[in-house]
């Protein structure tokens, strides 16, 4: 009789389908029916892989989705918290809920409809309701209605699926980056060890092989191809990377204040206000890039305006000043 052989799915169809399965009941799975259970890892359990080697995976898609600000936790016995035998894994919902004094009105109500049609069940794949269907038969409640959470509009950066799978797999990578000023990009050689949003971008956080150092850099500047080597990296290094990221990026952030005025009731009003605070003369905005900030603050026209930092208000006028070449001229004098 033939061995079996393993059917591997992609890594990314992996995670998602983790993260449908764990979103899908309150009370939470166990390391086991995870494992036989969740698209991914049955397949591979079915035709004979160690149970060492599929929890050694399970771990580091955790480690992976954490990085990823998926808030996966842990429950374990209440009579011994630190006991994780027999823990359950979930994503809380309540997460992802929005507070009760929100409301819309109907024309946002509308736009948000409009918005849903590009989701829908049937972007589940079909292992995930297989997976699914395995949780229920063991009488444990799944919430309904599941959404599909592959979208038909991908918003990720090119970059993003071979870094992931650099990341996973501790592979030393190369990509050509190009930094705002440079005439050419320079060809970074790097450990990639986390993949992290901030301010509705995407960056990596890695050990940069040529620095001796941790560097942290934008998706949207890598301007190549990424080149997965042959080369290795502990996978200790990976460990908080995330977290780390992130708290580096809130540092930068802390440290670069601008201070605006701003039409009322304008665009630039609507979207700088989420992240401001009040000031005498306008708005306080902490940003992490100044290339990038002045990118949206440009974009607004005249309904912005920089008070300071003054090297900052020079980038929008150089760019209200670019605009103005290529479109026709303003009225007046920008910013």
């Amino acid at each position: 009789m033939p061995a079996k052989v393993a059917v591997k799915s992609p890594p990314d169809e992996r995670l998602v389908n983790l993260v449908v399965a764990l979103m899908a009941t309150d009370v939470g799975l166990t390391k086991d029916t995870i494992l036989t259970s969740v698209a991914g890892y049955r397949e591979q359990y079915e035709s004979g892989a160690s149970k060492d080697a599929l929890e050694k995976m399970f771990e580091r898609d955790k480690e992976s989705l954490r990085a990823l600000g998926v808030p996966i936790e842990t429950i374990g016995d209440w009579a011994d918290p630190d006991d994780l035998r027999e823990a359950r894994y979930r994503v809380p919902t309540t997460e992802y809920e929005l507070p009760e004094d929100i409301t819309f009105t109907p024309a946002e109500v509308a736009l948000l409809n409009l918005a849903g049609t590009v989701w829908g069940e049937s972007s589940m794949s079909a292992d995930a309701r297989t997976g699914l269907r395995k949780i229920r038969a063991l009488g444990i409640d799944v919430d309904e209605p599941i959404i599909g959470y592959t979208p038909r509009i991908s918003v990720r950066e090119p970059s993003f699926g071979p870094l992931q799978q650099a990341i996973e797999h501790c592979r030393v990578v190369t990509f050509p980056y190009l930094k705002p000023g440079e005439a050419e990009p320079r060809m970074r050689h790097v450990q990639p060890l986390a993949l992290v949003e901030f301010e509705g971008r995407w960056h990596l956080f890695s050990n940069d092989l040529d620095m001796d150092a941790d560097r942290t850099f934008l998706l949207a500047r890598v301007v190549g191809d990424v080149t997965i080597t042959r080369q290795r990296f502990a996978r200790e290094l990976r460990e908080g990377a995330g977290d780390r990221a992130l708290a580096g990026l809130d540092a930068v952030a802390a440290r670069n204040r601008a201070l605006l005025e701003v039409n009322p009731g304008s665009e630039a009003a609507l979207r700088l206000s989420r992240r401001a605070e009040p000031a005498e003369q306008g708005i306080h905005v902490h940003y992490v890039d100044i290339n990038i900030f002045a990118d949206e603050l440009a974009s607004y026209g005249p309904e912005v305006r920089v008070v300071e930092p003054e090297d900052l208000r020079d980038h929008v006028i150089r760019r209200l000043h670019a605009t103005a070449e290529v479109h026709g001229a303003f009225e007046g004098d920008p910013q």
